[in-house]
């Protein structure tokens, strides 16, 4: 699974041609109507500049929410397109459809260096169904395609791969980046190479524990994961979030790794509360004694300045999930110090989207991360080194 001979739009000719470019518009929007953070739409503007640059003439397509298939006009990209054309300082044509008259007819009066955009692609559920016969009209509107929306690179719908069929295909530079950052650390990482993995299931995560203990060379576990194995260790973990079903799992790759010789870290110590409550009264306790009616909601202290240690003098880190339930302030502490020890240690950071980067920019360490991946889901399952269906679609150099 090496994306990094994929093609990318430096290397084919675009001047001149209908290029349609998926992106991730997936903006969050405010209560009246105005787009809240359009940190994803800044993401795509490099690959959207050099297109125009180079005069092609750009048709832009992405999803936004859940339309469940049918125009409903609360989810138009609208709004995007506004934004775009006050970014680019010249009009984004909006079409009114996807692969309507409008989208059609404004795709053919094109001229090199003017940018449409489409309706979003879930207005037809024939998108996350990947129908063939919707995709080839949407690759009607286009002579080439140009992927750089890596936040749905895992589904194979009809604008992230379904197209890829009908046009020659290359990926823009945000899944350049990702590819190369991401890839590269997880066939070629700077050693010591250093996993942290958080969040509320092992479930989630098991794929990627398998996948990195073949890789790493120290794996740390926190979150309400960190409580399964746990109770694989024996230790009574109270009402803790616990997969019962999972223990021998965990049993298994905690085995796994003393064998591989990775050093496999879980909490010695918890901040425990009574209720999932973010004022709840709370303690710290050792990770082997949490009582009956106690639940774990952080790490503790003494793990925090462990897991800050062995991050110390990584060459790679690897983050993915938070320590704790980090969006509430008295049970953030675990999260912050391993966010703090990331930007602090040097090494190569990559933060895998989701949580981690939610709870790495509200902390204010986001300007000191190697990289911040656009895709929760995605970059989970690049970590484990699952095929991306819509990276694999892209011609190879």
């Amino acid at each position: 699974m090496n994306y990094e001979n994929k093609k990318t739009v430096e290397d084919i000719d675009v001047a001149g041609k209908r290029v349609l470019v998926r992106c991730d518009f997936n903006v969050p929007f405010d209560a009246q109507g105005n787009i809240a953070d359009p940190k994803r739409i800044d993401e795509a503007m490099k690959t959207i500049r050099y297109l125009v640059d180079h005069k092609a003439k750009v048709i832009l397509c992405s999803h936004l929410g859940r339309p469940k298939g049918e125009f409903n006009m609360k989810y138009s990209l609208a709004p995007v397109a506004a934004y775009l054309s006050e970014k680019l300082g010249q009009e984004v044509k909006m079409a009114k459809d996807v692969i309507g008259e409008s989208a059609k007819s404004i795709a053919a009066s094109l001229q090199p260096g003017e940018v449409e955009l489409i309706e979003n692609v879930r207005f037809h559920k024939e998108e996350e169904k990947n129908d063939p016969a919707f995709a080839k009209e949407l690759a009607s509107l286009a002579e080439i395609y140009v992927n750089d929306a890596f936040g749905t690179a895992h589904r194979a719908h009809a604008s992230t791969a379904g197209v890829a069929d009908y046009l020659p295909a290359v990926c823009g530079y945000l899944i350049q980046k990702e590819i190369s950052i991401m890839g590269g650390a997880l066939n070629n990482p700077k050693r010591p190479f250093v996993a942290i993995l958080g969040g509320a299931k092992v479930s989630d995560k098991i794929g990627v524990i398998n996948n990195l203990l073949e890789k790493c060379d120290t794996i740390i576990i926190g979150g309400g994961m960190a409580y399964t194995f746990m109770k694989a260790l024996g230790y009574s973990v109270g009402d803790s979030i616990c997969e019962t079903d999972k223990v021998e799992l965990a049993k298994d790759m905690m085995t796994k790794a003393k064998e591989k010789g990775v050093n496999f870290l879980i909490p010695e110590d918890n901040v425990v509360a009574q209720e999932y409550d973010a004022n709840a009264a709370h303690k710290t306790i050792p990770s082997d004694t949490i009582p009956d009616g106690w639940m774990g909601l952080d790490i503790g202290p003494k793990t925090r300045d462990k897991f800050a240690a062995a991050i110390k003098g990584a060459g790679t880190v690897v983050w993915n999930g938070p320590m704790g339930v980090s969006e509430w302030e008295n049970f953030a502490a675990g999260t912050i110090a391993v966010a703090k020890a990331v930007a602090e240690s040097g090494a190569i950071s990559i933060i895998g989207g989701g949580d981690s980067a939610a709870a790495v920019e509200k902390l204010g360490f986001a300007d000191k991360m190697t990289h911040i991946s656009t895709g929760g889901g995605a970059s989970l399952e690049f970590l484990e080194g699952l095929d991306l269906p819509g990276i694999a679609c892209l011609n190879d150099k």
